[in-house]
């Protein structure tokens, strides 16, 4: 069975994780067993652990999962992200204590998709679905990130991409790697991608075209008169 986690033994006293690539892709979707296993590995030892993320998501019940499992971890849990955590995977990065990013990295939070087939009231039950994930998602965020519910359900509307610096400014992460200074310095450099910003962006650089000039009434009385001569 192929799993998209890797444990290494640091010490007696500490344990990193890598999280890589997609989650619940192939091992978590339908099987109750995973789970279980991921928590009897965590589990296994004590101590603090580290958890790298380089994950483009998944499963966001099986992130949620993960989630869980970190956040009652009696050792300290702290998350490194490598270089991408979007989408459900940056649900698995809000339950570190302290949160790290990589300056090349990456985090996208964005709303949670599913497939539904059925009549207009099985499309409105999923809607229903799909809007309480969303703010069980938002649980994580406001925890972490201390923005108001409003402002996050923005960001997660607009599919929102956050360099290292973005990230720390506004709360989903804590501190930079391998740089000394907590708190980012205001470059006027930080990005923050919204898919919606800038199509907008680009739909405003398009050419006007130009305003159609009417044809004045004596013009167009003589045309008329030419063809009908």
């Amino acid at each position: 069975m192929r799993k998209f986690w890797n444990w290494v033994r640091d010490s007696d006293e500490s344990r990193t994780l890598y999280l890589n690539g997609p989650i619940a892709e192939e091992t978590w979707w339908g099987d109750e067993v995973t789970p279980r296993l991921f928590k009897e590995e965590l589990l296994v030892g004590s101590g603090n652990i580290t958890v790298w993320i380089n994950s483009p998501g998944g499963d966001v019940f099986a992130a949620a999962q993960i989630y869980n499992m970190l956040m009652e971890y009696t050792g300290q849990v702290t998350i490194k992200i490598d270089g991408l955590a979007a989408s459900a995977a940056s649900v698995i990065a809000m339950a570190g204590g302290d949160v790290y990013m990589s300056p090349v990295s990456m985090l996208m939070i964005h709303n949670p998709s599913t497939i539904a087939i059925g009549d207009s009231e099985e499309m409105l039950r999923a809607k229903a679905l799909l809007d309480e994930v969303k703010e069980s998602i938002i649980n994580a965020y406001e925890l972490k990130s201390g923005l108001s519910r409003t402002k996050l359900s923005h960001l997660m509307d607009a599919e929102t991409w956050m360099n290292a610096k973005k990230a720390v400014e506004l709360g989903f992460a804590d501190k930079i790697l391998f740089t000394d200074s907590k708190e980012p310095q205001d470059t006027g450099q930080s990005l923050m991608f919204s898919r919606m910003a800038v199509t907008n962006s680009l739909l405003g650089k398009m050419p006007k075209p130009k305003p159609k000039t009417g044809t004045p009434i004596e013009s167009l009385d003589k045309r008329l008169s030419l063809i009908s001569h």
